[in-house]
Protein backbone atom coordinates (compact mmCIF):
# COMPACT_ATOMS: atom_id res chain seq x y z
CA UNK A 1 0.00 0.00 0.00
CA UNK A 2 3.06 2.20 0.63
CA UNK A 3 4.75 1.82 -2.51
CA UNK A 4 1.59 2.39 -4.10
CA UNK A 5 1.15 5.33 -2.23
CA UNK A 6 4.64 6.86 -3.12
CA UNK A 7 3.90 5.64 -6.96
CA UNK A 8 0.82 7.78 -6.83
CA UNK A 9 2.73 10.45 -5.85
CA UNK A 10 5.59 10.47 -8.10
CA UNK A 11 2.62 10.26 -10.68
CA UNK A 12 1.28 13.66 -9.74
CA UNK A 13 4.46 15.18 -9.12
CA UNK A 14 6.29 15.02 -12.92
CA UNK A 15 3.28 17.16 -14.76
CA UNK A 16 3.60 20.01 -11.67
CA UNK A 17 7.26 19.79 -12.46
CA UNK A 18 6.75 20.17 -15.90
CA UNK A 19 4.21 23.28 -15.35
CA UNK A 20 7.27 24.78 -12.73
CA UNK A 21 9.08 24.46 -15.53
CA UNK A 22 6.80 26.12 -17.86
CA UNK A 23 6.70 29.32 -14.77
CA UNK A 24 10.32 29.40 -14.46
CA UNK A 25 10.83 30.10 -18.44
CA UNK A 26 8.14 32.54 -18.16
CA UNK A 27 10.26 34.48 -15.77
CA UNK A 28 13.28 34.14 -17.64
CA UNK A 29 11.31 35.74 -20.34
CA UNK A 30 10.56 38.49 -17.98
CA UNK A 31 14.13 39.12 -16.75
CA UNK A 32 15.82 39.10 -20.10
CA UNK A 33 13.36 41.54 -21.53
CA UNK A 34 14.51 43.86 -18.42
CA UNK A 35 18.16 43.14 -19.99
CA UNK A 36 17.21 43.66 -23.55
CA UNK A 37 17.75 40.59 -24.68
CA UNK A 38 15.02 40.38 -26.81
CA UNK A 39 16.30 37.21 -28.39
CA UNK A 40 16.32 35.08 -25.50
CA UNK A 41 13.41 36.42 -23.99
CA UNK A 42 11.89 34.85 -27.20
CA UNK A 43 13.33 31.55 -27.20
CA UNK A 44 12.05 31.39 -23.16
CA UNK A 45 8.86 31.78 -24.37
CA UNK A 46 9.38 28.91 -26.70
CA UNK A 47 10.54 26.27 -23.93
CA UNK A 48 8.07 27.37 -21.97
CA UNK A 49 5.17 26.14 -24.91
CA UNK A 50 7.71 22.81 -24.92
CA UNK A 51 6.99 22.71 -21.21
CA UNK A 52 3.33 23.36 -21.54
CA UNK A 53 3.00 20.88 -23.97
CA UNK A 54 4.93 18.32 -21.88
CA UNK A 55 2.81 18.65 -18.86
CA UNK A 56 -0.48 18.25 -20.07
CA UNK A 57 0.88 15.50 -22.68
CA UNK A 58 2.35 13.52 -18.83
CA UNK A 59 -0.72 14.40 -16.99
CA UNK A 60 -3.29 12.52 -19.75
CA UNK A 61 -0.86 9.44 -20.56
CA UNK A 62 -0.46 9.41 -16.50
CA UNK A 63 -3.88 9.36 -15.76
CA UNK A 64 -2.91 12.21 -13.35
CA UNK A 65 -5.29 14.94 -14.63
CA UNK A 66 -6.43 17.15 -11.12
CA UNK A 67 -8.05 20.28 -10.20
CA UNK A 68 -4.83 21.42 -8.58
CA UNK A 69 -2.84 20.98 -11.82
CA UNK A 70 -5.36 22.74 -14.42
CA UNK A 71 -5.45 25.61 -12.19
CA UNK A 72 -1.43 25.48 -11.03
CA UNK A 73 -1.05 25.11 -15.21
CA UNK A 74 -3.47 28.36 -15.73
CA UNK A 75 -1.60 30.37 -13.38
CA UNK A 76 1.71 29.37 -14.82
CA UNK A 77 0.69 30.05 -18.31
CA UNK A 78 -0.97 33.54 -17.22
CA UNK A 79 2.96 34.47 -16.72
CA UNK A 80 4.65 32.79 -19.53
CA UNK A 81 1.95 33.37 -22.28
CA UNK A 82 0.42 36.48 -20.83
CA UNK A 83 2.96 38.29 -19.25
CA UNK A 84 5.72 37.79 -20.83
CA UNK A 85 4.94 37.88 -24.59
CA UNK A 86 2.80 41.14 -23.64
CA UNK A 87 5.56 42.73 -21.87
CA UNK A 88 8.36 41.63 -24.53
CA UNK A 89 6.32 43.03 -27.16
CA UNK A 90 5.99 46.09 -25.36
CA UNK A 91 9.53 47.07 -24.98
CA UNK A 92 10.35 45.84 -28.40
CA UNK A 93 8.18 47.48 -30.30
CA UNK A 94 5.24 49.74 -28.16
CA UNK A 95 7.46 52.10 -25.73
CA UNK A 96 7.22 54.95 -28.10
CA UNK A 97 3.35 55.51 -28.47
CA UNK A 98 3.70 54.93 -24.73
CA UNK A 99 -0.12 55.25 -23.50
CA UNK A 100 -1.52 53.17 -26.91
CA UNK A 101 1.21 50.56 -26.30
CA UNK A 102 0.34 49.77 -22.37
CA UNK A 103 -3.56 49.70 -23.31
CA UNK A 104 -2.57 47.10 -26.00
CA UNK A 105 -0.05 44.54 -23.94
CA UNK A 106 -3.31 45.17 -21.68
CA UNK A 107 -5.56 43.89 -24.05
CA UNK A 108 -3.04 41.18 -24.80
CA UNK A 109 -2.91 40.13 -21.47
CA UNK A 110 -6.27 40.36 -20.40
CA UNK A 111 -7.30 38.64 -23.52
CA UNK A 112 -5.03 35.77 -22.70
CA UNK A 113 -6.40 35.79 -19.19
CA UNK A 114 -10.28 35.58 -20.28
CA UNK A 115 -9.01 32.73 -22.72
CA UNK A 116 -7.45 30.59 -19.84
CA UNK A 117 -10.78 31.07 -17.36
CA UNK A 118 -13.13 30.04 -20.37
CA UNK A 119 -10.99 26.57 -20.44
CA UNK A 120 -10.96 25.94 -17.14
CA UNK A 121 -14.69 26.36 -16.99
CA UNK A 122 -15.26 24.33 -20.04
CA UNK A 123 -12.55 21.50 -18.63
CA UNK A 124 -14.38 20.59 -15.90
CA UNK A 125 -16.88 18.40 -18.26
CA UNK A 126 -15.93 15.32 -19.75
CA UNK A 127 -17.99 16.81 -22.46
CA UNK A 128 -14.82 18.63 -24.24
CA UNK A 129 -12.66 15.96 -24.01
CA UNK A 130 -11.43 15.05 -27.93
CA UNK A 131 -13.12 18.41 -29.36
CA UNK A 132 -11.39 21.51 -30.95
CA UNK A 133 -10.29 24.51 -28.85
CA UNK A 134 -12.43 27.26 -28.29
CA UNK A 135 -10.71 30.67 -29.11
CA UNK A 136 -7.12 30.65 -30.48
CA UNK A 137 -5.28 28.36 -27.05
CA UNK A 138 -2.60 30.87 -25.59
CA UNK A 139 0.63 29.28 -25.80
CA UNK A 140 -0.12 29.56 -29.75
CA UNK A 141 -0.61 33.47 -29.91
CA UNK A 142 2.38 33.70 -27.63
CA UNK A 143 4.14 31.79 -29.90
CA UNK A 144 2.91 33.93 -32.71
CA UNK A 145 5.19 37.35 -30.19
CA UNK A 146 8.16 35.35 -29.76
CA UNK A 147 8.55 33.67 -33.31
CA UNK A 148 7.90 37.22 -34.63
CA UNK A 149 11.03 38.78 -32.28
CA UNK A 150 13.24 35.98 -34.00
CA UNK A 151 12.07 36.13 -37.12
CA UNK A 152 12.86 40.25 -36.99
CA UNK A 153 16.16 39.15 -35.80
CA UNK A 154 17.62 36.65 -37.89
CA UNK A 155 15.63 36.72 -41.42
CA UNK A 156 14.20 40.18 -42.23
CA UNK A 157 14.73 43.67 -40.12
CA UNK A 158 11.24 45.23 -39.52
CA UNK A 159 12.72 48.99 -38.55
CA UNK A 160 11.85 51.09 -35.67
CA UNK A 161 8.69 52.64 -38.24
CA UNK A 162 7.50 49.45 -39.03
CA UNK A 163 7.08 47.49 -35.79
CA UNK A 164 5.12 49.46 -33.62
CA UNK A 165 2.19 49.11 -36.30
CA UNK A 166 2.76 45.84 -37.20
CA UNK A 167 2.72 45.51 -32.60
CA UNK A 168 -0.20 46.84 -32.29
CA UNK A 169 -2.33 44.84 -35.18
CA UNK A 170 -0.88 41.49 -34.46
CA UNK A 171 -1.76 42.07 -30.69
CA UNK A 172 -4.90 43.13 -31.06
CA UNK A 173 -5.79 40.81 -33.40
CA UNK A 174 -4.40 37.78 -31.04
CA UNK A 175 -6.36 38.98 -28.17
CA UNK A 176 -9.46 38.99 -30.65
CA UNK A 177 -8.87 35.27 -31.95
CA UNK A 178 -8.41 34.15 -27.92
CA UNK A 179 -11.53 35.11 -26.81
CA UNK A 180 -13.51 34.57 -30.33
CA UNK A 181 -15.48 31.41 -30.75
CA UNK A 182 -13.12 30.38 -33.46
CA UNK A 183 -12.50 26.30 -33.07
CA UNK A 184 -9.04 25.59 -33.07
CA UNK A 185 -7.37 21.83 -33.70
CA UNK A 186 -6.52 19.74 -30.85
CA UNK A 187 -3.90 16.80 -30.47
CA UNK A 188 -6.84 15.09 -28.24
CA UNK A 189 -8.68 14.88 -31.51
CA UNK A 190 -6.31 12.46 -33.55
CA UNK A 191 -7.13 9.41 -31.30
CA UNK A 192 -10.68 10.23 -32.42
CA UNK A 193 -9.58 10.33 -36.34
CA UNK A 194 -7.95 7.05 -36.39
CA UNK A 195 -8.15 6.71 -40.43
CA UNK A 196 -6.21 9.63 -40.65
CA UNK A 197 -2.97 8.97 -38.48
CA UNK A 198 -1.08 8.68 -41.86
CA UNK A 199 -1.41 11.62 -43.04
CA UNK A 200 -1.09 13.65 -39.59
CA UNK A 201 2.33 11.64 -39.68
CA UNK A 202 3.21 12.48 -43.24
CA UNK A 203 2.47 16.52 -42.21
CA UNK A 204 4.27 16.07 -39.35
CA UNK A 205 7.12 15.15 -41.18
CA UNK A 206 7.08 17.70 -44.12
CA UNK A 207 6.68 20.16 -41.22
CA UNK A 208 9.20 19.30 -39.17
CA UNK A 209 11.88 18.91 -41.92
CA UNK A 210 10.55 22.57 -42.99
CA UNK A 211 11.22 23.71 -39.16
CA UNK A 212 14.86 22.14 -39.07
CA UNK A 213 16.31 23.19 -42.69
CA UNK A 214 15.61 27.74 -41.39
CA UNK A 215 14.17 27.16 -37.93
CA UNK A 216 13.83 31.19 -37.65
CA UNK A 217 11.61 31.49 -40.26
CA UNK A 218 9.51 28.71 -40.42
CA UNK A 219 8.91 28.19 -36.60
CA UNK A 220 7.34 32.27 -37.30
CA UNK A 221 5.26 30.51 -40.08
CA UNK A 222 3.82 27.75 -38.62
CA UNK A 223 2.24 29.47 -35.47
CA UNK A 224 1.34 31.90 -37.46
CA UNK A 225 -0.30 29.30 -39.67
CA UNK A 226 -2.16 28.21 -36.85
CA UNK A 227 -3.43 31.35 -35.37
CA UNK A 228 -5.32 32.18 -38.75
CA UNK A 229 -6.53 28.46 -39.26
CA UNK A 230 -9.20 28.51 -37.27
CA UNK A 231 -10.64 31.57 -39.39
CA UNK A 232 -9.41 30.23 -42.55
CA UNK A 233 -12.13 26.81 -41.39
CA UNK A 234 -14.85 29.15 -40.38
CA UNK A 235 -15.35 30.85 -43.66
CA UNK A 236 -14.52 27.67 -45.70
CA UNK A 237 -17.32 26.36 -43.58
CA UNK A 238 -19.72 29.79 -44.10
CA UNK A 239 -19.22 29.51 -47.93
CA UNK A 240 -19.99 25.91 -47.97
CA UNK A 241 -22.85 26.37 -45.97
CA UNK A 242 -24.34 29.11 -48.55
CA UNK A 243 -23.46 27.33 -51.60
CA UNK A 244 -25.95 24.43 -50.05
CA UNK A 245 -28.38 26.45 -49.00
CA UNK A 246 -28.39 27.95 -52.84
CA UNK A 247 -31.53 26.70 -54.46
CA UNK A 248 -30.85 24.61 -57.82
CA UNK A 249 -27.76 22.77 -56.33
CA UNK A 250 -28.06 19.54 -54.54
CA UNK A 251 -25.62 16.90 -53.11
CA UNK A 252 -25.48 13.93 -55.48
CA UNK A 253 -25.97 10.56 -53.58
CA UNK A 254 -23.63 9.03 -52.53
CA UNK A 255 -22.42 5.79 -54.85
CA UNK A 256 -20.55 2.81 -54.12
CA UNK A 257 -18.88 1.21 -57.26
CA UNK A 258 -20.53 -2.29 -57.75
CA UNK A 259 -17.86 -5.41 -57.63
Amino acid sequence: MKAQQRRRRVVYLIPNLLTTGNLFSGLASILFVFGGNFEAAAIAILVAIVFDTLDGTSARLMKSTSQFGLQYDSLGDVVSFGVAPGLLMYVWALSTPKMLGAAVMFAFVACGALRLARYNVMATSSAGEGKPFTGLPIPGAAGVIGTLVIFDHHVVALGEAVKPILAIILCLSLAFLMVSTFRYRSLKELKTQEHHHFNYLVYAVLILMAVLAYPQAMLFVVFLAYALSGVVEQIWVGVTRLVRKKPGIQESPTRFPTD
